[in-house]
Order: C-alpha cells, then structure tokens, then sequence
C-alpha cells in the first residue's frame, strides 16, 4: 500500500503538467467543421491552398476615426491556423493613436514596428514599468498576462505586427473591462475616487466603444 502511494505522489505532478499543456497536433492541419468546434476537422482531402493564406492586412485599417485600429488574424479568419497554437494582429495608429494598456490571458506576444514610432511597454507584477520608444524594425515581447500599452509618438502613420503563441489569445482591454461592464458603481467610485458624475462620463466613453 505504502509503494502504491509513494508512486502516486511521484505520478501527480507529472499528470497535472501534462493536463495543463495544449495537446500537439496529431494531423499535418485542422481545417475546422465550424468555429464553434474547432478541434472537429474537415475531410483533409477538402483542403485547398487558400485555407492557408490570408490578404486581410495587406493594407491600413481605418485609423482615422479613433486613431488606432486592429485586425486580428485568428483561425476564424484563417483557416489554416487552426489547432496550430498560434496567431496574428497587425495595428495600425493615427498620429497620437493609443492602444490602451490590456492583455492576453493565455499568450506572449511578439510585437514588431514595421512603420513608425511607437512608445512600448509592458507593467509586471511588482508594478515595475519597462517601456521606450521604438522605431522601424524593433521588436518588443510582451510577457503572457501582463499588461501593455502603444502609443504613436512619431509625426506619421505607424504599423506594429504582433504574433502570438495561442490560437485564441484573449483580449482584455482594461478600461473598457473596468468602466464598460456591469461592476457595481459605488465599488468603481470609491476604488478609483470618482464622482457619480465621472463615473457616468467613463462609463458612457467605454460601454459604447
């Protein structure tokens, strides 16, 4: 009985690792039967070579009306990526554009500034701020989970390209997470020190974006 359990306390961690981790691919792709089942495949014979490419970002998104705009190029878009663990985004920004700080529950990303200057960071855990300006060609990583913010700090139109190691990264934008949602007013006003009438005006801005 004793071995048994010795045993087991040396198999646990290891299957718990195991049940944490996305499973590899057991196919060459996964062309998904819908976007609700993403792991039930179409017949690979089906397959054509346009599931495995994609022209949605050859050009500019419309920036001009918020200042900032993104395309993400997941597997609902592009077939291909399916089940492979990861995916894209290209964004663009208006002089002064922002993306505001948010984060991706379930990936790193890898952002590279194809045009422009873009004020970069990322905020850790101890609330410790790693940020600078990044020009043409530089690449910045984004931990998984961490928050993180651009900024358009050049005179011109900027482009960054971000790549993910998930299929589905998630997407948390945090004012609109904090002031869009159905958190009870009276915690957010004495959270963040608001008036009722501020609150109103934040919660008015972020609801509708």
């Amino acid at each position: 009985m004793l071995k048994k359990v010795a045993v087991l306390l040396v198999l646990v961690p290891f299957i718990i690792v195991v049940m944490a981790s996305d499973p590899d691919p057991i196919n060459d792709f996964c062309i998904a039967n819908s976007a609700d089942n993403s792991f039930s495949c179409n017949n690979s014979s089906t397959a054509t070579v346009e599931d495995f490419t994609f022209s949605g970002i050859k050009f500019p998104g419309n920036f001009k009306k918020t200042g900032f705009y993104s395309v993400a190029v997941n597997s609902n878009v592009f077939p291909g990526l399916n089940t492979l663990g990861v995916s894209f985004v290209r964004a663009d920004f208006d002089v002064g554009g922002v993306n505001v700080p948010h984060f991706h529950p379930r990936a790193t990303e890898v952002a590279f500034v194809l045009e422009g200057k873009i004020y970069s960071g990322f905020v850790d855990t101890k609330n410790k701020v790693f940020a600078k300006v990044l020009e043409k060609g530089e690449v910045m990583v984004f931990p998984r989970g961490l928050m993180h913010f651009q900024m358009n700090v050049g005179d011109g139109h900027a482009t960054i390209l971000g790549s993910f190691d998930s299929q589905n990264p998630g997407l948390v934008r945090i004012p609109n997470a904090v002031f869009g949602s159905e958190i009870n007013e009276e915690l957010l006003e004495k959270a963040f020190g608001l008036s009722s009438k501020e609150l109103s005006r934040l919660k008015k801005r972020f609801s509708a974006s």
